[in-house]
């Protein structure tokens, strides 16, 4: 995309309200994929919860980070699970660990969640293994369980590596499309919103789904690769079998070497001409993940300015943005939807 500067912050903004989607829940301040992740998302604001999907051996989906458990369960302090710590290759990356196709459901059951990143969120730590592995199933229970009259709550689920799944004989996006009709979530309005960085899953899942199905959302890497994917021809051919992209945020908000931000994309207008949603990830609050300027001390762990991120993003002009406190885009959010709102006072 090419670089328009600072000034894009002053482009209008669609009719739409944008909406705030709750990475993996708010892992900011729980352990991520667990319930109270996912509750809290809600209760600050959150519209949607984020939530990543592996398979068990027995063919179910489950809500994890990656199909590779030791990070984000304490399957290594259960004795009864040594055998099963091996070595492969996932998707061209070499992992050594405790794998999600080598369990059932049953025994995943009998791990506890705990803080992937103690490094940089350990008061997170303190939650470790209360929480267990919930699956897709219940986690549309939940959204629709928090779901009101006035407000709608829904599940933006995304599916990991679901090539791989398939060559190990677990037919990832055969396995959702059944799961979905299970649940009478296959609807454009239903519960249940679906994204994958591999765009043959999304057109399987169209195909599969219809043109009215499920909502699909195109995720798109930072850099490299998928870098096709944010030409004007990519858009156009993303809009042939999804609704939306879901880019890295640094797709629009361009950084120097140094962290500093340098200018903006012209990504989201891009995107909207190709009649797509534009919903980047992922904002988090720490110093470490955040431009230099909005850095607060000298602690790469310390807190940041997280909201003004949002805001700058939300004034852009994008349907959405993922992040991992969702009540700094709340706020964000709220702000310019009170200065939209203010009158107008004539000069004198």
């Amino acid at each position: 995309m090419h670089e328009t500067g600072l000034k894009a912050v002053d482009a209008p903004r669609r009719e739409r309200t944008p909406l705030v989607i709750g990475h993996r829940g708010a892992p900011s301040y729980r352990p991520e994929h667990t319930r109270a992740s996912y509750e809290l998302a809600i209760d600050l604001g959150a519209d949607l919860i984020e939530a990543d999907f592996v398979v068990t051996r027995d063919g179910v989906l489950v809500a994890r980070h990656e199909n590779e458990l030791s990070r984000s369960t304490d399957v290594a302090a259960h004795p009864e699970f040594a055998d099963r710590r091996r070595t492969q290759e996932v998707d061209g990356e070499e992992l050594t660990g405790w794998f999600s196709e080598d369990f059932t459901l049953a025994e995943l059951r009998t791990l506890g969640a705990v803080e992937r990143m103690p490094g940089v969120r350990p008061l997170n730590t303190a939650y470790d293994g209360r929480y267990g592995v919930l699956t897709l199933a219940e986690v549309v229970a939940l959204v629709r369980s928090r779901s009101t009259a006035t407000r709608r709550v829904r599940l933006q689920a995304e599916l990991k590596h679901p090539a791989w799944f398939d060559a190990q004989g677990l037919p990832m996006t055969e396995l959702l499309t059944a799961e979905l009709g299970r649940l009478d979530a296959r609807r454009a309005d239903g519960p249940v919103v679906v994204m994958a960085f591999e765009p043959q899953a999304l057109r399987d899942l169209r195909r599969a789904l219809g043109t009215h199905g499920t909502r699909l959302v195109q995720l798109i890497e930072e850099e490299g690769i998928q870098d096709a994917l944010v030409t004007p021809a990519g858009l156009r051919e993303i809009s042939t079998y999804a609704d939306g992209i879901s880019p890295h945020k640094g797709r629009i908000l361009l950084h120097g070497a140094d962290g500093t931000l340098v200018g903006v994309s012209d990504l989201i207008t891009q995107a909207h001409r190709a009649g797509l949603t534009v919903e980047p990830w992922t904002l988090r609050p720490e110093n470490l993940f955040l431009p230099s300027h909005l850095r607060r001390g000298s602690d790469p762990s310390g807190l940041g300015d997280a909201q003004t991120e949002a805001r700058l993003l939300l004034a852009l002009g994008v349907d959405s943005v993922i992040t991992d406190a969702p009540e700094t885009a709340h706020r964000a959010r709220a702000e310019l939807t009170a200065e939209a709102m203010a009158p107008i006072r004539p000069r004198v």
